[in-house]
């Protein structure tokens, strides 16, 4: 990890989301920098999750194994009171926040027409109702210190179809990543002291991913290191708002862009 100097030095790092995948690599990288890290997730120790792998304790370890300091919050985003009490705490124990990765997500795949009604309010909750909540509950301190940054995470699924897509039944998911844009372009809009961005990460190998089976013959070629993912967020964490919010970017884009070697994660 980096020492003193890092480019988040001193800084306060909110990752929901935080116990595997984009999330863990986001956090792994922000403590490099010297960031000290909350970490947002229901999956507290390994094989809590019947399904995938990586929990809380997991990252929190290896952050610290690597001179790093990260702080573990049990939190379901589908809960209001947990979203407070996960703000509260990240500012008990590490100091106000500085930055903010929503990053958290449930998601089911289903044909529109079959899509449970009760699966489709807990995506909205998580991914959407929770990103403008915790963003509500961080803005004003961000603003009254004179700087802040969100990051959003959404997803090409996001973009409109076209009539012969498969889309693999994502169209709800789709819908809350473009509520999530539209929200980040908004609240962009109505901050002077807050970077607010949105990523379309790409398709990144993550257990959840995998569990899926969304990776193919047919796309493996596309598959984004999740290095990269964590190294383009960083970026968007440490420009000035003047300089690069109201955005929403790729990963490819922000390397590119800033001339980005991403960083081996520890």
């Amino acid at each position: 990890m980096a020492g003193e100097g890092g480019l988040l030095e001193g800084r306060v790092a909110v990752v929901t989301g935080g116990s595997r995948g984009i999330g863990e690599a986001i956090a792994v990288r922000y403590a490099m920098e010297g960031a000290r890290v909350a970490l947002a997730a229901r999956t507290v120790n390994e094989g809590d999750h019947r399904l995938l792998p990586g929990s809380l304790t997991g990252v929190t370890a290896r952050i610290e194994a690597a001179g790093g300091t990260a702080l573990p919050v049990p939190c379901n985003l589908a809960s209001a009171e947990d979203r407070e009490r996960l703000i509260e705490t990240a500012e008990e124990e590490l100091g106000p926040v500085d930055i903010l990765v929503n990053n958290g997500a449930v998601t089911w795949y289903n044909d529109t027409d079959t899509f449970d009604a009760e699966k489709e309010r807990v995506m909205f909750e998580i991914q959407v109702h929770a990103a403008v909540h915790l963003s509500q509950l961080v803005a004003p301190g961000m603003s009254e210190r004179g700087w802040g940054a969100i990051v959003n995470m959404s997803s090409g699924a996001a973009l409109h179809p076209s009539l012969d897509a498969d889309i693999h039944g994502s169209t709800i998911y789709g819908m809350c990543k473009s509520a999530l844009e539209r929200f980040s372009t908004g609240f962009a809009a109505e901050q002077r002291a807050i970077a607010v961005n949105a990523i379309q990460p790409g398709l990144i190998a993550t257990p959840g991913v995998a569990y899926f089976g969304l990776i193919t013959d047919a796309n493996r070629d596309r598959v984004t290191p999740v290095e990269h993912v964590a190294e383009a967020c960083l970026r968007l964490a440490i420009r000035e708002p003047s300089m690069i919010s109201g955005r929403i970017v790729t990963t490819p884009q922000i390397l590119e862009e800033f001339d980005l070697t991403p960083a081996e994660l520890p």
